[in-house]
């Protein structure tokens, strides 16, 4: 959404095609656009209020969509403007007017965010926010959220306050490669426009159909992806360089054209939702209704929707909207921290208001004069050398951030829980003892571990071999053996994450009992045969369904001594029938018994004669992210420890699926005596964080429960 007012203003600023002595190539849309300013306003407003959680605007996301034909149409009718007046584009006048449009107001925003984030942000997602930094400065951030957002581990993190930047490095992106072919086009071709008509609707089909086969396969690199979202750009283009003819349209039906344009926008934003596959097929929706709001008012400047987009309201808002845009999400993501609440939709609306009125602060004592700066106008190079100096500043304040991190308040040590029970006579009863003795517990220990700002990171060392399968692959890379390779029992480690987080304290007993240790886990697949929802794919989790059967005839081929397995207990995106649909809610009952068929189901399919089954019980759920929660509360961290009797997921399910587990002969290990009292679940115990983020333990603690989880298999 960078393309803004300016552009608008530019173009009535433009010479008439009869002033130029050429063919109309643009025509009529060379002067301002009031319903493109009103258009603005409705998709700020629609990102905006979604952002802020308004329940019935869940799909306000559609509101970039909008914004990402205003571009395409406005940036191609400059570039189409110069070049039907000089016969050529200037790359280098192209580029110095958006960095003198775009960086000035985004670099602040940027600078204050990362501060702020310094200052009030737990200071464990303090190096991501800097990186997302540094990505966003040069217009890369987009590929580092898809990159992340099909990582598992990553799907639970809070989001990033410069998590909306991704739109305008899309923008950029597009930016870098189509003045440069309008630039070939025109030595090669002159000012015939065909072979740029031929070359837009080529990238049009491409990208649309790379868009509907993606977001069926993998959503985020869908949703974040410029390859993805080049068409809708390219509708936008496609509108400017037909904007003569459509200035000949009747001016009833244009006008016509363009409620159903405002219409199919509106629409879509109250009929998609969070679960809505998108782009994708769905994104024709905003982005057609957008092009039809642009060409009907290329016919009708003063009938239609714009009576309405023409308000004084709309005109304002429109204005405002890029600065609008760029305060309102950091503004969103930091302010409940500054004021030291819980987000909420009151809180939120306060915030997103408060954002507009930064935004017009922003927009009078920034972005306008910085863009009106005569001696930076006179010469591309200095445009270009202010933009280069803008980005390398705000680069150099997230790296120097990072490089001093945010301190956290420490106390003296606590006791070294991973000897204490590996030396003790009975390791669990001396376990329960510090859990006791932790409950209580002040400032952070100083001798504690993870280190906090370094907690997300730790991962079970067999991560690292790709051993534990993400959400696309069905095939592990190998073998994936570990403990004792050359041992002569096998023993199976399988579930989804909540059976990964195991493998530390596995591979310590498989080691000393001389076992092959043979892990099978996979993210968000869980061991109950059911088929699943896949909200990262936003379609049925059939890489699941189907690496799940593998693994339960693998078990029963191979005969191994003990298959452990775990899982976590809640529904994920939810269960679907037998025809792929999506089960209703339903009561907690029908929910319970479906996932107790499914572990019987498991249970069955890996029994056979040799084999021992053992069931590790879910872990209890923080309710938090611990290592966030640690960093902000380093001074008393009993504030992180949660009511035991709220620790468990689905508690009544739970105790189902554990009784159909011990009347199939299946062996139960309880796990709350080695994480909590009766009252409560520390989330350090002794000097050891007990989870790394909000639902997995960490590799730390995994390992020192070895003694305790070794006493509790089977021989």
């Amino acid at each position: 959404m960078s393309v803004t007012h300016d552009a608008n203003i530019a173009a009535s600023r433009s010479e008439s095609p009869a002033s130029t002595g050429t063919a109309p190539a643009a025509g009529a849309h060379l002067r301002f656009r009031p319903d493109i300013e009103g258009m603005r306003a409705i998709a700020v407003t629609l990102v905006v209020l979604s952002h802020a959680g308004i329940g019935a605007l869940e799909g306000g996301y559609v509101g970039v969509d909008v914004f990402f034909v205003i571009s395409g149409f406005l940036i191609t009718t400059l570039l189409l403007k110069e070049l039907t007046r000089t016969g050529r584009v200037s790359l280098a006048t192209f580029y110095a007017r958006r960095a003198t449009r775009l960086l000035p107001a985004s670099t602040v925003v940027l600078l204050v965010t990362v501060v702020a984030s310094w200052l009030w942000i737990p200071a464990t997602r303090f190096a991501s926010i800097a990186s997302d930094a540094i990505y966003a400065t040069f217009y890369g951030i987009n590929w580092r959220l898809a990159h992340e957002g099909v990582q598992y581990m990553n799907a639970d993190a809070a989001p990033s306050p410069l998590q909306h930047f991704w739109s305008l490095a899309v923008e950029e992106q597009f930016y870098l490669v189509w003045p440069l072919l309008l630039l070939i086009f025109a030595l090669l071709w002159g000012k015939r426009r065909a072979p740029i008509v031929i070359t837009l609707v080529l990238v049009v089909v491409a990208s649309l159909t790379v868009s509907v086969l993606q977001t069926a396969s993998s959503a985020p690199w869908a949703y974040f992806g410029a390859h993805t979202r080049a068409w809708e750009l390219g509708i936008g283009a496609l509108v400017a360089i037909g904007a003569s003819r459509l200035a000949a349209l009747p001016r009833t039906g244009a006008a016509v054209l363009t409620w159903i344009g405002l219409a199919a926008v509106v629409v879509s934003a109250f009929l998609y939702t969070e679960e809505t596959p998108f782009p994708g097929y769905a994104a024709a929706l905003p982005v057609l209704g957008s092009a039809a709001m642009i060409a009907g008012g290329c016919s009708a400047p003063s009938r239609g929707a714009v009576t309405v987009l023409g308000t004084w309201p709309f005109q304002q808002i429109g204005k405002y909207s890029y600065s609008w845009y760029l305060w309102h999400w950091p503004m969103l993501m930091i302010g409940p921290f500054v004021l030291g609440v819980e987000p909420n939709i009151p809180i939120n609306l306060g915030l997103a208001a408060g954002s507009l009125v930064v935004a017009i602060g922003s927009y009078h004592l920034i972005e306008n004069p910085a863009r009106n700066q005569s001696w930076v106008k006179a010469k591309a190079r200095r445009g270009l050398a202010v933009g280069l100096a803008l980005s390398s500043l705000a680069a150099l304040v997230a790296q120097v951030g990072t490089m001093n991190p945010p301190q956290l308040a420490r106390g003296g040590k606590a006791v070294n829980t991973t000897q204490a029970v590996k030396t003790a006579a009975a390791p669990e009863a001396e376990l329960k003892r510090i859990i006791a003795a932790s409950a209580g517990a002040g400032a952070l220990p100083a001798n504690h571990t993870p280190k906090v700002q370094r907690a997300h990171y730790e991962l079970p060392a067999y991560y690292s071999s790709k051993c534990h399968l993400d959400f696309a692959d069905v095939t592990a890379p190998g073998p994936c053996v570990f403990g004792d390779p050359a041992g002569k029992q096998s023993v199976y480690l399988f579930g989804d994450s909540h059976a990964a987080h195991w493998y530390p304290a596995m591979d310590a007993i498989a080691k000393e009992r001389g076992w092959k240790l043979v892990v099978r886990t996979k993210s968000a697949c869980q061991v109950p045969v059911v088929h699943t929802f896949a909200q990262v794919f936003k379609r049925p989790y059939d890489e699941c369904y189907e690496w799940r059967n593998n693994v339960l005839a693998e078990i029963k081929q191979t005969r191994p001594k003990l298959v452990v397995m775990s899982s976590n207990g809640n529904n994920n995106g939810g269960l679907l029938d037998a025809s792929g649909k999506r089960i209703g809610q339903g009561s907690a009952e029908e929910h319970d018994a479906l996932w107790v068929e499914g572990w019987a189901r498991a249970f069955n399919a890996m029994k056979v004669s040799g084999t021992r089954l053992v069931m590790i019980e879910d872990t209890p759920w923080p309710g938090k992210d611990i290592p966030d929660c640690l960093a902000a509360n380093s001074d008393r961290i009993s504030r992180c420890a949660r009511p035991t009797a709220e620790s468990f997921a689905v508690p009544a399910r739970q105790a189902l699926v554990s009784a159909t587990a011990r009347s199939m002969n299946v062996t139960v290990i309880e796990t709350r005596p080695w994480f909590c009292t009766d009252a409560v679940c520390p989330a350090m115990v002794g000097n050891i964080m007990t989870w790394r983020d909000n639902s997995h333990i960490s590799p730390k603690y995994a390992t020192m429960l070895a003694p305790v989880l070794g006493a509790a298999l089977p021989k």
